[in-house]
């Protein structure tokens, strides 16, 4: 039997928008006026992206340092590598001070909605479904992004700010859900990494993934997530 949802709670970054192109054009900018590596590539910063700007900068800084195994860079951020030897925290702090100004002007210029999420949201608003965007990102750009992209089309928008744990910690889902009114058992998680799918799980919510975002479907599916999806219109057939 179908289970009777009543909200989806999206994560930004690689769900609903392509964001990849201007992420990178501002962490190359910071980290050259920085005066540190700043070269990286889009599918370098695919993985950099994903648990907040001070976790990708950590990231950055140990491949410039030599770091190139995969699965040390993916724990940085998490439980088990929260600090990284020989990564001066300060630095961080600097280079991110230039990073969110730059990309908070910046955030516009080639980021967009992938194909087929718009009529998705649409729908589910036709539907009477509530939704959320919850994304690791600064707030403020969260905000601009779901004001100019999705103008009135997400009930909730928001993004890491001081006093809230960021994902995978459950504290901004649980409010996006206070804030809409409904379970965890009445919510659907629709995210594209290994971040989403633990935030799903730390919150009591079943979660799909996307294959269009910022993780492979080989490794998304080594999470065990609800389902895969490969376009926005099967989340429908799970409604």
């Amino acid at each position: 039997m179908k289970k009777k949802y009543k909200a989806v709670i999206f994560d930004m970054d690689g769900t609903i928008l392509d964001t990849v192109d201007d992420l990178r054009a501002s962490i190359n900018y910071a980290l050259a006026r920085c005066g540190h590596k700043h070269d990286f590539t889009r599918e370098q910063c695919k993985e950099l992206f994903g648990s907040g700007v001070h976790t990708a900068l950590q990231r950055a800084l140990s491949i410039e340092a030599g770091e190139q195994d995969q699965e040390m860079l993916r724990l940085i951020g998490t439980p088990q590598r929260m600090t990284v030897p020989g990564i001066d925290e300060k630095e961080i702090e600097r280079i991110e001070g230039v990073f969110r100004p730059y990309y908070l002007e910046h955030s516009m210029e080639h980021t967009g909605p992938y194909d087929g999420i718009m009529d998705l949201l649409r729908t589910l608003r036709s539907r009477g479904f509530k939704t959320a965007v919850v994304s690791n990102k600064p707030d403020p750009a969260v905000r601009k992004l779901a004001e100019e992209c999705f103008e009135g089309l997400f009930d909730v928008s928001t993004g890491e700010q001081p006093g809230i744990r960021r994902k995978p910690a459950p504290d901004m889902t649980e409010e996006a859900m206070r804030l809409l009114g409904v379970s965890a058992g009445e919510s659907l998680y629709l995210g594209d990494s290994e971040i989403d799918v633990q935030t799903a799980l730390n919150t009591g919510m079943d979660c799909i993934c996307v294959t269009w975002g910022f993780r492979s479907a080989d490794f998304l599916e080594s999470l065990h997530p609800l389902a895969l999806i490969s376009t926005p219109s099967e989340l429908l057939s799970f409604l």
